[in-house]
């Protein structure tokens, strides 16, 4: 038996997660393990490094499954990609260790949430970013992301259906960096609880607005209570960057931010 991991880029706009469902087909998993099984001829099961939710997209999912069907790697590739649409690309394929896990060998995952701040309504965008009107300072959106780092309970930036048995993570990084009128928040971390990114992206929002304090933020990480943070924003702007392992490395795909001069 061999087992592969394979890079995937997709725009989850049109899609209901990555998971599959049982109430619909239109899931990145549903669609990946069919395509995946046209070329290796018999049923596939795949496993991904980390689930993203309806909406959100991702520039290196890693996901992996086991098969005794041998092809070339570029077969593999070309094969997969043919039955996948336009909006799901392999991008790597790779033969790895039959005991690497994709999800549980993880050793961190980044997530980046793009926004756009501009006083005009943006139509090519919208799926891809979230649209913010007022300027954000962003010096003290900052100051707020230090107090992210480091082991935390993150209750007050975990959904109410949230079904993780702990709501302690550790967070490696995270900042904001701006590009023109793009504004990019970039976090890593162990693990992330359900819309929890979502929800830190629109309580900083908050910060850069100057709605609330740096001791404000203080307290709404403190308190544990999801009343007391900011809205979850769209998954619009949410891209799962990829997952980091310490005994397998892959080249990262850029965002068309990072491509911008």
């Amino acid at each position: 038996m061999i087992r592969y991991f394979v890079q995937l880029e997709y725009d989850g706009t049109n899609y209901f997660g990555f998971q599959k469902q049982k109430h619909t087909r239109n899931t990145i998993q549903n669609k990946i393990n069919k395509a995946l099984a046209s070329i290796a001829n018999h049923k596939v099961k795949t496993v991904c490094a980390g689930r993203t939710d309806s909406g959100v997209h991702a520039l290196n999912q890693i996901i992996h499954f086991d098969t005794n069907s041998k092809r070339t790697i570029n077969s593999w590739i070309k094969g997969t990609n043919t039955y996948l649409p336009g909006d799901i690309a392999v991008k790597g394929f790779y033969k790895v260790d039959k005991n690497l896990h994709a999800r549980f060998d993880a050793s961190s995952r980044t997530y980046k949430y793009f926004i756009k701040q501009c006083s005009e309504k943006i139509a090519i965008e919208r799926n891809n970013c979230l649209w913010v009107k007022e300027k954000l300072n962003v010096e003290l959106m900052n100051k707020a992301c230090n107090y992210l780092l480091g082991e935390k309970d993150f209750s007050s930036f975990r959904a109410s259906r949230c079904q993780s048995a702990s709501a302690i993570r550790t967070v490696h990084q995270a900042f904001f960096r701006q590009k023109g009128k793009y504004l990019v928040f970039e976090i890593s971390a162990n693990a992330f609880l359900l819309n929890m990114i979502r929800i830190l992206v629109g309580t900083l929002i908050d910060v850069g607005k100057k709605e609330i304090s740096i001791k404000a933020f203080q307290k709404i990480i403190n308190s544990k209570k999801r009343s007391s943070a900011g809205k979850t924003v769209s998954p619009n702007g949410l891209y799962f960057y990829g997952p980091e392992y310490n005994t397998f490395k892959y080249i990262k795909n850029l965002s068309f931010i990072d491509e911008l001069d």
